[in-house]
């Protein structure tokens, strides 16, 4: 279950811009946050939530100082919420970080049509394109002004939304319902975009983002689920197609890598909210949610606990093997380019062994063919030199007398023309029985 992302059209290009500058240029992420080194997951996204509803776009479109303090706030928290960037940061500053690396992150209500339409092409066409949860949603989630529709555990309910709205759903749970675990899942079997969410209460009576799942691809349906089971369940992000396309043995390796602890396990009991939110670029999205107490699952629950252990387990596993995988693959590329080195020089070899056999000889037309024969191939222009050659032999061989030469022309080509008419029965002299009467 991811954290909560922020981010706009606009936003992004800041980031670039701030990549590209001068790292003497940029503050300390900590310090645009305001949050101390030591800082938790929870603490930095909570810091960027506030900033990012108090500078976003939406609510300043003509303040460009608010502008750069949201660009600057969303640089920094995707160095801050990724646990290797800000591992880099921390050791070698902003030189570490590949802002160009950084994943495109989107809020699709910010953009105008144009926009959207060159981010859905994106998108069609593979271009892993991040969208996040609108602002607007967010602040009327967090003023406390949504409609909140009660959902009873183990009901389902089937419904649409707009793209960019969310549908707010509350469920309360008992005591022993909370020590079980609890379960909720959304599917939409139109294969539409959306996003499950997670809302927890404030003390002025709004909610705050605190979980988020994109819906991804099983079959044929989307699908997102969060689960509180009382023990570590993991989330797991794919990898950039576009990525494992350019170096699919880098893909593999770091394929579990996005297999991440969830940030909340276990809930307690009273009253919890959740929402769907509507990803698609242009139309709404029809989706089924539901909300299940974990108690009839309890074989599922130790499957499940059972199977993440061994995905944790291999991925300790991958790690080793690449280091072999690499060593053993740089052994190979090293003999199979010895292999064909070997192999040319064998023959070049046994040719010029042939050539020094052929040399012995007073022929002075073997010695010629000998050394012709050292080369690759005989050339074009060398090949015709030798046919004009034997045509002036030939020539030269020839009487000198013009009318015994047209005499034995002559003859030759009388003794030649029966043999061509012999050759053209012998293709031509077919026996076909065409029964005129009937058209073909």
């Amino acid at each position: 279950m991811a954290g909560p992302k922020f981010g706009s059209f606009k936003g992004e290009k800041g980031e670039s811009a701030a990549a590209a500058g001068a790292a003497a240029q940029r503050r300390d992420p900590y310090e645009v946050l305001g949050v101390g080194r030591n800082a938790t997951e929870q603490e930095i996204k909570s810091a960027f939530r506030r900033m990012a509803l108090k500078y976003h776009p939406d609510k300043n479109a003509d303040d460009p100082i608010a502008s750069e303090k949201f660009q600057e706030a969303t640089f920094s928290y995707n160095i801050l919420s990724d646990p290797d960037k800000r591992r880099q940061y921390d050791s070698s500053g902003f030189e570490a970080i590949e802002a160009d690396s950084q994943e495109l992150e989107l809020d699709l209500s910010s953009l105008n049509t144009v926009n959207t339409v060159f981010a859905a092409l994106f998108s069609k066409l593979g271009v892993p394109i991040k969208t996040t949860v609108s602002a607007t949603v967010l602040e009327e989630a967090l003023n406390g002004s949504v409609e909140i529709f009660q959902l009873q555990l183990g009901k389902s309910v089937c419904r649409k939304v707009e793209k960019q709205t969310a549908h707010f759903y509350s469920v309360d749970i008992t005591d022993k319902e909370a020590k079980m675990g609890l379960v909720c899942r959304v599917h939409s079997t139109a294969k539409s975009k959306f996003k499950l969410l997670y809302f927890e209460p404030e003390d002025n009576g709004g909610l705050s983002l605190a979980l988020q799942e994109d819906s991804t691809k099983t079959g044929k349906v989307t699908s997102a689920g969060m689960f509180f089971l009382g023990f570590p369940v993991y989330r797991f992000e794919q990898n950039n197609p576009a990525a494992a396309a350019k170096d699919p043995d880098s893909a593999f390796f770091k394929r579990l890598d996005g297999f991440q602890p969830c940030e909340v396990n276990e809930l307690k009991a009273g009253t919890h909210y959740f929402a769907v939110y509507g990803d698609n670029f242009f139309k709404s999205a029809s989706y089924t949610i539901e909300v299940v107490c974990a108690e009839p699952f309890s074989a599922e629950k130790e499957r499940l606990r059972s199977v993440e252990a061994k995905i944790i387990a291999k991925r300790s596993e991958l790690s080793k093997f690449e280091s072999e995988y690499r060593e053993v693959l740089a052994k190979f590329t090293e003999m199979t380019s010895r292999y064909a080195q070997e192999m040319q020089t064998i023959d070049d070899l046994l040719k010029e062994r042939n050539a020094i056999h052929a040399s012995y000889t007073n022929n002075p037309t073997l010695q010629r063919s000998s050394s012709s024969s050292k080369g690759k191939s005989p050339s074009k222009g060398s090949k015709n030199e030798d046919d004009q050659t034997v045509k002036e032999k030939k020539t030269k061989s020839q009487p000198m007398d013009g009318s015994r030469s047209d005499d034995e022309a002559t003859k030759n080509k009388k003794e030649k023309k029966p043999k061509d008419r012999i050759r053209r029965k012998k293709w031509f002299n077919i026996h076909l029985k065409v029964d005129k009467r009937r058209p073909c």
